[in-house]
């Protein structure tokens, strides 16, 4: 194949300090720090960059374009549960989908700027 797997994706926020919060906090993520300050958030071998609107001029995304879903190891009922116990709403779901490997359970929700996320488990 020439392409093996996703190392990275970039989201487009207003305020990045606050992106990685609700990342650590909602999605249990780690927060590193590259490139003269730079900010992400990591999980597992993949991370998720932020850059505030205009910081990367090739790339014409823009606040709250991001539409991502991410599979989760838990059962998609304590991935519920652990999202009303953060104060997140979810938008949609549980639902059946189609994932990159087989059928998938998610639910939706959407981070402060408004970008979707999908956290599925397969099935």
């Amino acid at each position: 194949m020439l392409i093996s797997h996703i190392d990275h994706i970039v989201l487009t926020v207003s305020d990045i300090e606050r992106s990685v919060a609700f990342y650590k906090r909602v999605l249990l993520m780690q927060e590193v720090s590259f490139a003269n300050g730079r900010k992400a958030v990591k999980f597992g071998c993949q991370k998720i960059n932020f850059q505030i609107l205009g910081q990367e001029p090739r790339n014409l995304a823009q606040v709250g374009s991001g539409d991502v879903c991410l599979i989760s190891d838990w059962p998609l009922g304590d991935v519920v549960n652990h999202l009303a116990g953060e104060g997140v709403e979810i938008v949609e779901g549980p639902v059946e989908k189609s994932g990159a490997s087989g059928p998938i359970q998610s639910v939706y929700f959407l981070d402060p700027d408004l970008n979707l996320i999908e956290v599925s488990v397969y099935m």
